[in-house]
């Protein structure tokens, strides 16, 4: 399979993100985080399980490098650490998509690799370019590494030699399995994932985020990453509005989703 043959998956609007996605935390470009670390899942549970409340983005790299959270054996990869985490996911309640992973982290801790990922795919563009190859593909198939390779090469160009960008195809391979939605070691396959409730919520938060509204909430790559289609999605974000994570309103054929508590700003709970 090619590239050509993948089906895209939109995470964006026809016009592309809004001007303001960057100052929420969204981050574009062609570098990212999965050319030298995965989605350190782990790792991010570790340092939040660590650094409890409303901690400042000091207070987590405090975690990490004074605290040893993550039990690294040295200095240097302590901050290391400290240093990839923060580009994944910002650590940061200053940047609001970490905001609102934090707000939802606790709710329902099976949630917490799905959160994990719609947070590296707002944050790193190299996992997001991998998203399509691995997401478009049915269930039980054997995952090809050349589109994925294809998907990172169009991105970056040359800027990553052969080497490198294998390399990034492994790390992606990696968390894409960390997520649930390979399994296997030498050769994955695609499995389908379960949302709760919890990632539904952040999907749609994410997209309205990005310029998405109404029905078509429903049907972004954000729904999509969650293996949800639009029905399955709505009947989600019904949960999530009973469990007091969102409002959601319909008529008809007509709905409109109330996200404004997924986001509970600074100094509130």
């Amino acid at each position: 399979m090619s590239l050509a043959e993948v089906k895209a998956i939109e995470f964006f609007p026809p016009a592309g993100p809004p001007a303001g996605a960057a100052k929420l935390g969204f981050r574009f470009g062609d570098k990212g985080t999965h050319s030298s670390r995965t989605l350190m899942l782990t790792e991010l549970e570790a340092v939040l399980a660590a650094a409890l409340g409303a901690a400042d983005r000091a207070a987590y790299a405090a975690a990490i490098i004074e605290g040893n959270c993550l039990e690294k054996p040295t200095a240097s990869t302590r901050r290391l650490s400290n240093q990839r985490l923060g580009e994944l996911y910002a650590l940061d309640p200053f940047v609001v998509v970490f905001r609102v992973l934090r707000g939802l982290w606790d709710v329902d801790p099976k949630a917490r690799p799905l959160l994990a990922m719609l947070a590296a795919l707002a944050r790193d563009p190299l996992f997001m370019a991998s998203a399509a190859p691995v997401l478009s593909q049915p269930v039980g198939i054997e995952i090809q590494r050349a589109p994925i390779r294809e998907a990172l090469r169009k991105l970056v160009g040359e800027r990553l030699n052969d080497g490198t960008l294998d390399k990034v195809v492994r790390n992606v391979s990696s968390s894409w399995t960390q997520t649930g939605h390979l399994t296997g070691r030498t050769f994955k396959h695609r499995q389908r994932v379960s949302a709760p409730p919890t990632a539904v919520a952040f999907a749609l938060w994410l997209g309205n985020a990005v310029g998405f509204r109404g029905e078509e909430l429903l049907t972004t790559g954000w729904i999509a990453a969650l293996d949800c289609t639009a029905t399955s999605a709505r009947t989600l974000a019904l949960d999530a509005k009973r469990i007091g994570l969102i409002d959601l309103r319909t008529a008809g054929d007509v709905v409109e989703f109330g996200l404004d508590r997924l986001d509970p700003g600074l100094g509130r709970k």
